[in-house]
């Protein structure tokens, strides 16, 4: 239901999904070095409500920090669910404590009316942003891709939560690639509680009622942390039996991260949760079979009309064609098997 919400959202243009206090804390203390007399810009969140503000304005002198910046969107009222009806929005800006008090006052910030609606395409945001030296929001989900080449564009360091399946976009899978963008240390159990204002909340079981439960979310960065110089331990060996290669590219299927073998040298496929533990140290990434501009250019052969056949024999109703250049595998019984989507890879070392 969670996931579903998420797709609502990008289709619905709703995007309020709520951050955790204690989920930034979990993942921000990896970067404390980096915040050292930094800006740092929330540049999606409401300042008086926002948890993302919040850590960053408690921990100001901790950090080191030499500026906060936060704006919001539509809103200038202190309400966490905003109708986002106001067609001006406000933004703060907070130095530090000033009265020796440790505590952040509502007196030492400064409050500002934006001209517009705070939408961070907007000159005016943009012009905020130029000043930050690290960006750290969430950003809205169905914004995404526009959203990261924005800051791209503007050479902005940033620790984001998006999406595991935005590693697959054609904007977003080039710069993880070519190392611009990586994946952070993530949510505990691999899903995330947002504080959301739709009415499907987290059942009981979840442990966190009156919130939703989304799994699959990431923190996205390119500020350098130790866990992507982890070297992933490997400890299976090759046979063609458990590996068994694609009948239209010359690489080998891995079903599960944690399978891939120690002793093979060639080209794999690897299931999107290896990003999760990618060590450009070790690993080459090649491409991504959700790309079908690369599976072309990699000679990649077509399904072909007896492959359908085939296929649609065994009851599988899959949304393929014969011309299409998508990546499947023929078992020793001769049934055609489609995997999910894949990552290539080969190893360095």
């Amino acid at each position: 239901m969670a996931n579903k919400l998420l797709n609502t959202a990008k289709t619905a243009k709703k995007d309020e999904f709520y951050t955790q206090l204690s989920d930034i804390e979990n993942e921000l203390r990896h970067y404390r070095p980096h915040f050292k007399g930094k800006t740092v810009l929330c540049n999606c969140d409401d300042p008086r409500v926002s948890n993302f503000f919040k850590y960053f304005a408690l921990n100001f002198e901790v950090l080191g920090l030499k500026r906060l910046i936060a704006t919001c969107y539509k809103n200038n009222e202190p309400d966490l669910f905003s109708m986002n009806t106001c067609e001006q929005a406000v933004y703060i800006i907070y130095e530090g404590d000033k009265n020796g008090n440790k505590v952040p006052d509502p007196s030492e910030m400064e409050v500002l009316p934006l001209q517009g609606d705070g939408d961070f395409r907007s000159q005016e945001c943009i012009e905020l942003l130029k000043q930050a030296d690290i960006v750290c929001t969430n950003p809205p989900f169905s914004l995404f891709r526009e959203y990261v080449a924005q800051l791209v564009k503007y050479d902005k360091s940033f620790i984001i939560i998006g999406h595991q399946n935005a590693l697959k976009y054609k904007e977003i899978f080039p710069l993880i690639q070519n190392n611009k963008l990586w994946l952070g240390y993530g949510f505990s159990g691999g899903a995330a509680h947002f504080i959301s204002s739709y009415e499907d909340k987290a059942s009981a079981g979840d442990h966190k009622a009156g919130m939703i439960r989304v799994s699959g979310v990431v923190w996205y960065t390119n500020l350098e942390i130790q866990k992507r110089h982890e070297e992933l331990i490997l400890f299976k060996t090759y046979n063609p039996t458990d590996y068994p290669k694609y009948a239209n590219y010359n690489a080998i299927d891995i079903a599960r991260t944690s399978d891939i073998p120690a002793d093979y040298n060639g080209l794999m496929g690897v299931p999107i949760t290896f990003m999760d533990k990618y060590n450009p140290e070790q690993f080459e990434i090649i491409g991504n079979t959700c790309d079908t501009d690369w599976l072309r250019g990699q000679g990649v052969g077509i399904m072909g009309a007896e492959t359908i056949k085939k296929l649609r024999s065994q009851g599988n109703m899959a949304h393929v064609t014969a011309n299409m250049n998508s990546l499947y595998i023929i078992n020793g019984d001769g049934k055609i098997i489609l995997p999910y989507a894949r990552i290539i890879i080969r190893r360095k070392k």
